[in-house]
């Protein structure tokens, strides 16, 4: 019975992740639409400091989107460990670049749909060697995890680490570097995810009939989360109306990954007990995700024409076969002399000695 019940939180926590990358990855595409149109408007962009985009319907469009997908991942994170959960974002990746080629308008070459492809993969098999977290069932257990020395002072790094990028790194480089509004987003929502568990868990006890809203640490947790979202959401917004959104989100998606997998490793020792196969499975499906999030960002602007391909995939090249059919047809056009050369008659009289 206890297995059956595992294996069906386990169903319950992977459609919800599924449905919150759908969602998630349709907010980006819908909040980088209004976004462009108040630029065409005229109207102060946020990267300025303009908060024009709170009348545009759109962008609320895109929030409710974001609303509904963060409530399935909050869900999802109840259901199941965090390694399972977040690197099933990659499909918001997916969802968001193929989306943008469609309304936005913006290039997914043939690198960045390998890209998305390897994304999944990596993601397949992270999911499948995913790494099982201690069992944490109360508030009160929670507590202790979050008493834990190693976990505060990831804490304390991390806030320390943003505060310098917002006030120091951001007006000097956030204009040009990509990585400073994201990193932000990123480091902030590594914490945003334990508070989400504390909250599944105080929810889990609220509806068995314990007084969880007598007790402390859930509104603590609750003051926590809305705080790390809208630090989120601020700076996501910056760095939407910068960049690419097809840069954006595989970047935010690998920052937010390592992450949450660091704290989530440090404050729920989930690779404590792992075997080594699980191990090498969780880095290498990691690293294929990276590998497929680098394709999608680093090519994005190159053009990948016929031309790049081999003659004989190249369709346009209708005289192919007839040069197949030429003279020296058993002669490879890969071993052809690169330049011409200079002494043609020399070369008849060779062809004419092994005659």
């Amino acid at each position: 019975m206890g297995a059956a019940g595992g294996r069906r939180r386990f169903y319950v926590g992977l459609a919800l992740a599924l449905a919150s990358s759908a969602f998630i990855g349709g907010s980006f595409v819908l909040k980088k639409k209004g976004l462009l149109r108040l630029a065409r408007r005229g109207r102060a962009r946020p990267g300025q400091g303009g908060h024009a985009y709170l009348r545009e319907w759109l962008w609320w469009a895109g929030l409710l989107c974001m609303g509904v997908g963060e409530a399935a991942n909050f869900a999802a994170y109840a259901f199941a460990p965090a390694t399972l959960v977040t690197p099933l974002g990659a499909l918001s990746v997916l969802v968001s670049a193929v989306l943008s080629s469609t309304f936005l308008s913006e290039q997914l070459n043939v690198h960045g749909k390998i890209g998305c492809m390897l994304s999944i993969l990596g993601s397949t098999v992270m999911v499948i060697h995913a790494p099982q977290e201690e069992e944490v069932s109360s508030l009160d257990s929670m507590a202790e995890k979050l008493k834990d020395p190693g976990f505060i002072v990831f804490a304390v790094c991390v806030l320390v680490s943003s505060l310098l990028l917002i006030f120091v790194a951001g007006p000097r480089y956030g204009r040009s570097n990509v990585l400073v509004y994201v990193l932000v987003c990123s480091a902030i929502g590594s914490l945003s995810v334990s508070c989400v568990k504390g909250l599944g868990i105080a929810l889990k006890e609220l509806f068995a009939g314990k007084p969880v809203l007598k007790e402390p640490l859930g509104w603590v947790l609750l003051l926590c989360l809305v705080i790390c979202i809208s630090v989120q959401i601020n700076y996501l917004n910056k760095a939407l109306d910068i960049f690419n959104t097809s840069v954006v989100t595989p970047v935010y998606y690998v920052l937010f990954t390592t992450a949450v997998m660091t704290c989530s490793a440090i404050l729920f020792k989930e690779w404590q007990h792992m075997v080594l196969d699980n191990v090498v499975g969780t880095i290498s499906g990691f690293l294929t995700i990276v590998c497929g999030i680098f394709l999608l960002h680093a090519f994005r602007d190159v053009s990948f024409a016929p031309d790049l391909l081999p003659l004989f995939l190249q369709p346009s090249r209708a005289d192919l076969h007839a040069a197949w059919r030429s003279a020296d047809r058993h002669r490879s056009c890969q071993h052809r002399p690169l330049l011409p050369s200079e002494d043609k008659g020399t070369e008849e009289d060779e062809e004419e000695e092994d005659v």
